[in-house]
């Protein structure tokens, strides 16, 4: 991110197992902080994330997650679990002396709240929520599986125009391996073939264009695949059994048409939370348009209250 004349401080915490965050503070710091949580896993904040937020009347805590971004070291799977992000957040917090914030993210950045608030509830004064996902694996056979594919059926074809025809039956056990192999052009190989088939379901036009290959860099998907074939280093449905025990205010944003997180689980994650408000948007699974502006004025509200 890019410091602004709204920039608090940046700063790069040391979180133990030699890794350290970066963490860009920003806005109003008298006001109620919020927590942003980018999705990925693999990616990073951008300076177009601000754009969810007024600084003049909110505090925001964006931080490149565990080997993304400006964090060190960068593409790190060591110790790059669910569960050290989750005591990052609560490192993070403690060192701003945080005392009591809003947990707001989409995608994997919905996981990562939700697991948060399973661990850490007293923190949390509310969440808001899009694109949700729940690290099930159901959520994970949908996109690596092509449970979409009746939706983008050219897109799962390229993906498996670049995946032997021994492996059609299962082309991102194929591709995962060789991502996070030991054979460099391989593993480049399978991660720019995963990152293009979820780049091509992420909207809902087919305006998709892949990032040049020679100059793209795999170490962002090859942390997502990491946690995709992992589960998310959860138990499965480890959130949606334990979402009983979420009793702050949680408000969900989901897209009808995701192809990315299947908007089913952001309703049964509705109906098991004790309280939660769903809202329904017609869109995909990028954070643009009509759920961007509905979770901006969620967000407002949130900050206004006392």
């Amino acid at each position: 991110m890019t410091p602004d004349q709204h920039t608090i401080q940046e700063t790069f915490i040391e979180v133990g197992n030699s890794h350290t965050l970066y963490v860009h503070d920003w806005g109003n710091k008298k006001a109620t902080p919020i927590v942003y949580l980018h999705g990925g896993p693999g990616s990073q904040c951008k300076d177009g994330n601000k754009d969810l937020f007024d600084p003049t009347t909110q505090r925001v805590v964006f931080f490149d997650q565990r080997g993304c971004g400006k964090s060190l070291p960068y593409g790190s799977l060591e110790h790059n679990t669910t569960q050290a992000l989750v005591e990052d957040i609560e490192k993070i917090a403690a060192h701003l002396k945080l005392d009591k914030f809003i947990l707001t993210g989409g995608s994997w950045g919905s996981c990562l709240a939700l697991a948060y608030g399973l661990k850490y509830p007293k923190r949390v004064k509310a969440m808001a929520l899009r694109g949700i996902f729940t690290g099930s694996q159901a959520e994970i056979n949908w996109l690596d599986q092509g449970r979409w594919s009746v939706f983008f059926p050219d897109a799962w074809d390229k993906y498996l125009d670049h995946t032997p025809k021994s492996h059609h039956d299962n082309p991102s056990h194929y591709h995962f391996g060789r991502a996070l192999g030991n054979d460099l052009v391989a593993a480049k190989e399978s991660a720019y073939a995963y990152d293009n088939l979820e780049g091509s379901v992420i909207k809902l036009d087919d305006r998709f264009t892949p990032d040049n290959y020679e100059e793209y860099d795999p170490a962002g998907i090859k942390i997502e695949i990491a946690y995709m074939q992992n589960r998310c280093f959860m138990p499965d449905r480890f959130i949606l059994d334990n979402a009983h025990k979420l009793t702050m205010p949680i408000w969900l944003v989901q897209g009808r048409y995701d192809m990315v997180c299947p908007p089913v689980m952001a309703y049964e994650l509705h109906h098991k939370l004790p309280d939660s408000h769903l809202t329904w948007v017609t869109g995909g699974h990028k954070d643009e348009h009509e759920g961007w502006n509905i979770l901006r004025t969620i967000l407002l509200q949130l900050t206004e209250e006392k």
